[in-house]
């Protein structure tokens, strides 16, 4: 097995459809190796004239999955990536990836909680692998997800997000759309602001871990509101991620 970070060929075993601009890549790993959730894997693809090009996608599976990954791949119109794997890559193909790379932006069960995660579009794909990681583990850390979406149809897993609380107590899902509710809905209809945060956060007491991933406005004016909240920075971790969704 190569060690983690030399470069190796996934190959394609399957494809979903999230959302009409992002889909989920399955892909067969010869040199797998356990991910931290929040951890994330280089992809390289490389022109017949030898052009090389890389962009880093989080891994979106629970690393118990042993011998594959999942990568979730928001296409960006003028992007010279996303457009190749979302509309050209298939079933059977080879797809060269590096990783698990990155220590900071990660989160397991041995960290304890309670567990806030907070995400705005393609930034909550990493919060994903924590919360598959969680229910692998049978946890009952209290957390709770607020996920920002411009629109109901850009919701990124809503049908897997919507059945994650089933049964599980401590876990609560919170959506909010900042441009077109879905008709009757009730919930929150605006950007993540001071009020909204402690509304979802009060419940989870002192002691909170706080994970902020999406669009840099959307994680700056998060993360500061959180520490102006009273939670040390130290337990803010942050992470840009993807241009959609505050």
């Amino acid at each position: 097995m190569p060690p983690a970070l030399e470069w190796q060929i996934g190959k394609v075993t399957g494809i979903r459809v999230e959302t009409p601009r992002t889909k989920t890549l399955t892909l067969a790993l010869p040199g797998w190796v356990p991910h931290r959730p929040g951890q994330h894997y280089d992809v390289r693809l490389t022109a017949p004239d030898g052009y090389q090009t890389e962009r880093s996608y989080s891994a979106a599976s629970e690393p118990e999955r042993a011998g594959e990954l999942d990568v979730t791949v928001e296409r960006i119109d003028d992007g010279e990536v996303s457009p190749y794997l979302d509309d050209v890559l298939m079933i059977g193909d080879g797809l060269e990836v590096r990783g698990p790379i990155g220590g900071y932006f990660v989160w397991d069960v041995s960290m304890g909680g309670p567990l806030l995660l907070i995400g705005g579009g393609s930034g909550v794909v990493p919060l994903m692998a924590m919360l598959r990681h969680r229910a692998a583990q049978r946890s009952s850390i209290p957390t709770r997800l607020l996920y920002s979406s411009r629109s109901a149809d850009e919701v990124i897993y809503r049908t897997e997000l919507d059945g994650l609380p089933r049964g599980d107590g401590a876990l609560e899902i919170f959506f909010t759309y900042t441009r077109d509710a879905p008709p009757g809905w009730t919930g929150y209809q605006r950007r993540i602001d001071p009020a909204m945060l402690d509304e979802v956060i009060r419940p989870l007491g002192a002691g909170v871990l706080a994970y902020v991933c999406g669009p840099t406005l959307l994680v700056e004016a998060v993360s500061n509101a959180l520490v102006a909240m009273g939670l040390p920075a130290e337990r803010v971790r942050t992470e840009r991620f993807g241009p959609t969704g505050s």
